[in-house]
């Protein structure tokens, strides 16, 4: 094939899959898909329990950190993302949620026409093959992407949805339909037991299209820009030098809401001001690239557990021999678990119209979250996480070299209703876990420990401890306004042939895990690429 074609989607993460797949269908189309890791090529991507292993290989993940900042006590918090096909659905906890309706209404309220629930809710049903029953008739049955909820349920898992349910907690047989509120078992992008990533769901079937080249191992390095127009891009191949790929119709940038803003700025595409100041020559002033950075904080609650059931005992010596014959021989057991087991979606104020904080059940305890090294001894998690953080960060270049990391400062608990919000979850936590629903399992709680009781212990056990869950957003902000990023057709302002469709579009948090709405903006995106023709 040349290195010219219609479109150049740079980064083959979650939307780039969505991209190339959607794209490439028409064979009028020469598509080509940039990524700069490779193929996912060990078992590790595929067995659920695998991202244990992959979040701290730089095989498979970025390893970025954050800048120590004041709120959370100078701390460098780990930010993954992605590296290879399928981006951040090969490492992450595989835990699908839609969001709220409100959240997409919010959008459309912002002026992002065309972005309501009701516009997009046909875009969820396009990606699902839901595997649930459907009481709302909310779900999609036949897309690519399967979803199931979690085939494992321990009793130490059953009897926390008790204890919630004695907590004034309803049981909620599906949080992706009509409602999110209350308290059951996560969906998972599985398949029988097996991770299914967005490469596999979108890209592996179609991967021999004549008309869709894919170029790993190729980084992108700059997005060339010609007379208010983005002509191609700029990469170097990992042992095979620099090479330009152009592009007649757009290049677009999939790269995540990390990279995408780094890669505009080393293009030209960013604070005039402070390019300048980086020795990079400004092209287009936009002030708001890397601007509006949002991610979810999470603190983990633990407890010592009275029983030897946990996974810190089922994933060592004997027992966890046991465990990988039980996925061997029937894909069942403990090696198909991600990072959620049981969820509570809750308000932490009756006056609330829908939940504020998420919480996520694990039958384990980390001696180092970080780094997802588990406890020898029986525990259990209690992960919260406020929904919809209202503290807001940045991204950018530090230097004008693309193999330098950004800075990355998320602001973590900056805005006053995220502290109180965290505060009440963590209180909520654990009064759930000390319902009599879990005595016959409840040891003592261990993190932050029962000495922790007035408000500003409570503020300084997240500050110390909390961590992000991998949910960044919002550095190119989608608008109708013109200090936006993008327009609400993607389209990056003042630039011809440029669109950026991954989750820095976001204007705003969606309520839980981002990466279904990744998938439901790659899809948007995809439209909105292919109307542009007519």
């Amino acid at each position: 094939m040349s290195k010219t074609f219609d479109y150049v989607i740079v980064g083959g993460g979650t939307a780039g899959c969505v991209l190339a797949n959607r794209l490439s269908a028409d064979p009028r189309n020469r598509v080509v898909l940039i990524e700069a890791g490779s193929w996912a090529r060990t078992p590790w991507t595929v067995i659920p329990a695998g991202f244990y292993k992959l979040l701290t290989n730089p095989r498979f993940n970025w390893m970025f950190t954050s800048e120590p900042e004041p709120g959370t006590m100078d701390r460098q918090i780990a930010i993954p993302r992605g590296k290879g096909l399928g981006g951040s659905t090969l490492i992450n906890g595989m835990i699908y949620v839609r969001g709220q309706k409100l959240d997409y209404d919010g959008w459309a309220q912002r002026g992002c026409t065309g972005w309501s629930f009701d516009d997009v809710a046909p875009l969820f049903r396009r990606i699902e093959s839901y595997a649930g029953g459907d009481p709302d008739g909310e779900r999609g049955q036949d897309g690519p992407l399967p979803v199931t909820e979690v085939s494992e349920r321990p009793a130490i898992a059953r009897a926390f949805l008790d204890a919630a349910h004695e907590a004034g907690h309803a049981f909620n047989p599906d949080y992706n339909g009509a409602a999110q509120e209350g308290v059951g078992w996560y969906q998972v992008n599985q398949r029988a037991g097996r991770r299914i990533s967005a490469a596999a769901a979108y890209l592996d079937p179609i991967r021999h299209r004549t008309n869709l080249k894919i170029e790993t191992e190729t980084r992108a390095r700059r997005i060339r820009l010609e007379h208010g127009r983005a002509t191609g891009v700029e990469v170097t191949r990992d042992g095979g030098g620099d090479a330009f790929i152009a592009a007649t119709r757009e290049v677009i940038v999939a790269a995540g809401a990390v990279q995408t803003p780094h890669l505009l700025e080393l293009s030209g595409i960013g604070c005039a001001e402070r390019l300048s100041g980086l020795g990079i020559a400004p092209v287009r002033d936009l002030p708001e690239v890397g601007e509006n950075y949002s991610d979810h904080f999470c603190t983990r609650m633990n407890w010592r557990v009275t029983r030897p059931e946990t996974l810190n005992e089922q994933s060592r010596g004997l027992r966890l021999l046991r465990e990988v014959f039980r996925y061997a021989v029937g894909r069942q057991g403990v090696l198909t678990l991600g990072t959620g087991l049981a969820h509570a979606f809750i308000r932490t104020r009756e006056a609330l119209a829908t939940p504020d904080v998420q919480f996520f059940f694990m039958h384990a305890s980390y001696a180092n979250a970080a780094k997802r090294k588990l406890e020898r001894k029986p525990g259990m998690t209690l992960g919260v996480t406020q929904l919809r953080p209202e503290s807001r960060g940045t991204i950018h270049a530090r230097t004008p070299r693309m193999e330098d990391q950004p800075a990355i400062r998320p602001n973590f608990l900056d805005a006053a209703e995220d502290r109180e919000t965290m505060i009440a979850g963590m209180k909520e936590a654990r009064r759930i876990v000390e319902q009599p629903a879990l005595d016959a399992w409840r040891g003592s709680e261990m993190s932050p420990g029962p000495d922790c009781s007035t408000d500003a212990e409570w503020l300084d056990f997240a500050r110390s401890n909390g961590q992000t869950i991998y949910h960044a957003a919002g550095t190119c902000r989608m608008g109708a306004d013109p200090g936006s990023v993008v327009d609400p057709q993607l389209r990056v302002r003042g630039v011809q042939g440029l669109r950026v469709v991954d989750a820095s579009i976001m204007p705003s948090q969606v309520s839980g895990n981002i990466q279904a709405a990744v998938f439901m903006i790659a899809e948007k995106g995809s439209e909105l690429v292919l109307d542009r023709r007519g």
